[in-house]
Formats: C-alpha cells, sequence, structure tokens
C-alpha cells in the first residue's frame, strides 16, 4: 500500500473511532441486553448493588462511603467518582473495563465472552444485567465529594 492509501486507510479509521464514542456504544449495548429500552437507573438500587459484597462485588476491590462494610483498596476509591466520570464513562467501565484498559482486573459485568479468571458459576453470565448496571451508574453519580479514607474502620 502506499502513503496515499495508508493515509486515507489512518483517516477512515479515526474517523470510526471519533464515531464510535463511549456513551453510544455503552447505552446501545445495555439497551440491547435486555432486548427492551432501559428505564432510568434508580441510586438507591445502584447503593444496594454496590454494597452487597455478592452481588455487586464492588466492595471487594474499591472504598467508598460505606463506614458500616469492610472494603477493599485495590482499585480507586468511588468517593467522588460522580465529579471524575461521565455517566457514560462511568457505564463503559462497569460493563467491560477492558475495553478501556486490556490489563485492567475488573470484572466486566456485561460482557460474557472472553471472560478469564471467572468463577466458574458465573462463566458466560453477565454479572449484573442492563437495569442493574444503569442503577449502579445512577448512584456512582450522586457520589460527587470525598470523604477522607482515613477516618474509616
Amino acid at each position: 500500500m502506499d502513503r496515499a492509501g495508508a493515509a486515507s486507510c489512518l483517516a477512515l479509521a479515526l474517523t470510526v473511532c471519533a464515531c464510535a464514542a463511549p456513551e453510544h456504544r455503552s447505552s446501545t449495548l445495555s439497551a440491547a441486553s435486555t432486548g427492551a429500552p432501559v428505564i432510568e437507573g434508580q441510586a438507591q438500587r445502584g447503593r444496594e448493588i454496590v454494597a452487597d459484597r455478592t452481588r455487586g462485588m464492588c466492595l471487594l476491590c474499591h472504598e467508598g462511603p460505606f463506614p458500616e462494610i469492610r472494603q477493599g483498596n485495590l482499585a480507586p476509591p468511588l468517593d467522588g467518582v460522580g465529579s471524575r466520570l461521565t455517566q457514560a464513562e462511568l457505564r463503559e467501565r462497569i460493563m467491560d473495563a477492558r475495553a478501556l484498559n486490556p490489563a485492567s482486573i475488573m470484572p466486566s459485568y456485561h460482557r460474557t465472552d472472553g471472560q478469564v479468571q471467572v468463577a466458574p458459576s458465573l462463566r458466560g453470565r453477565q454479572i449484573l444485567d442492563a437495569q442493574q448496571i444503569e442503577d449502579v451508574v445512577a448512584f456512582l453519580m450522586t457520589l460527587r465529594d470525598i470523604t477522607p479514607t482515613a477516618v474509616r474502620p
């Protein structure tokens, strides 16, 4: 391929990537998983999912404003995440963090193919359905303040 052809291919690839913005991709994936449009997430249900160490499992690695629950510290804290990331960015990370960072140890809560290091009971299954993901995103968007971790148990 000559230089002009290579430049054209590069321009086309950049255009395709620019058109597939995370919000568009995430919303499409989210709605497609249930076969119906996803209703707006509910923050209270999302908090319950995040706080549940057996369902959401978020607090196995993250810490946040849950002084009553034992938390991990392997991943970034959830405090202030609603100020740092948009809904679309949060949704993308929850649905498939490896799409953004192939080295991420965060599990894909939505994708079912290509799973590695997944419990046998969860292989081939979504950890959270589209509505639950929207609920978690709604809750995480409420976390706008940063709480000092030093006061946590």
